[in-house]
């Protein structure tokens, strides 16, 4: 189950169905994703529709309406910049701009092959070309983001249409696996073990302030919220403490179990 504007669903069998994938709804297990869900979906009201069926109650009213993790004067104030900013039609897009930004890509595209085509491979076409095509790959790797985020079009399917054209046909990369992964970075930004931008192998390490992780473990027939647990890791040599490589895989083994129990640790930077 999970929460929505103060309301329970319980998405156990919705979830394998959710177009958005199935992780994206388990990283939200026994929490609340009202943000999430406004973030996520533009059509508020037709995918409302279909939670209907999923109602199963209501938060009492000494329940807060927010993530745990979170500080509730924050998130009010986030939610009523992101009203703001959509009432000054921040958020529509200009059809123009992109159309001209697709465009040029498939030009530099074209002119990167057409360059050693009719110049021939020797060292300056063959650097002229790779510029060109260096150019147009990071930028079509920039215009199927937007794409992916359902950010040109209004509707979803365009959006993937022409993201299916960019980075499957242009780039050579499938979509679903990048919308995958990338929702889940949305989903739980700079969570450990939950943001795949941030899955790293046991000896590396990120550098930098702490880090949130949420640690799914299964518990036969009950749902706990455990309490919140600070792990810190040091580093003298090759010696870690706290933190080693038995631990990271005891996390990978966690996190693919049941969502029912969440455990919220702090991970400080390493030093």
């Amino acid at each position: 189950w999970l929460v929505i504007d103060r309301k329970v669903y319980d998405v156990s069998k919705f979830s394998k169905q959710h177009p958005g994938g199935s992780r994206v709804i388990s990283h939200y297990a026994g929490q609340d994703a009202t943000d999430a869900f406004v973030a996520f979906h533009n059509d508020e009201s037709l995918v409302k529709k279909y939670l209907k069926s999923l109602l199963i109650g209501e938060l009492a009213p000494d329940q807060p309406s927010f993530e745990s993790n979170k500080k509730k004067s924050l998130l009010e104030d986030f939610r009523e910049l992101r009203c703001t900013i959509k009432k000054m039609g921040l958020l529509r897009p200009n059809y123009i701009f992109f159309f001209l930004i697709f465009l040029h890509l498939l030009v530099l595209d074209a002119a990167s092959w057409l360059v050693v085509w009719y110049f021939g491979i020797s060292l300056v076409p063959f650097l002229v070309g790779i510029a060109f095509f260096t150019i147009a790959q990071i930028q079509m790797g920039w215009f199927q983001h937007d794409l992916g985020h359902c950010s040109v079009f209004r509707k979803p399917k365009w959006n993937r249409l022409l993201q299916i054209v960019v980075i499957n046909v242009l780039k050579g990369l499938p979509a679903s696996w990048w919308n995958h992964l990338h929702n889940q970075h949305h989903a739980k930004p700079n969570c450990f073990r939950k943001d795949p931008d941030l899955n790293m192998h046991p000896l590396l390490f990120s550098l930098g302030k702490t880090l949130s992780v949420e640690v799914s473990m299964g518990m036969a027939g009950e749902a706990k919220i455990l309490k919140t647990e600070s792990y810190r890791m040091r580093v003298s040599g090759l010696q870690l403490a706290h933190y080693n490589i038995f631990s990271f895989f005891s996390l990978e083994k966690r996190r693919r179990s049941s969502c029912l129990t969440i455990i919220s640790i702090g991970i400080s930077s390493v030093s």
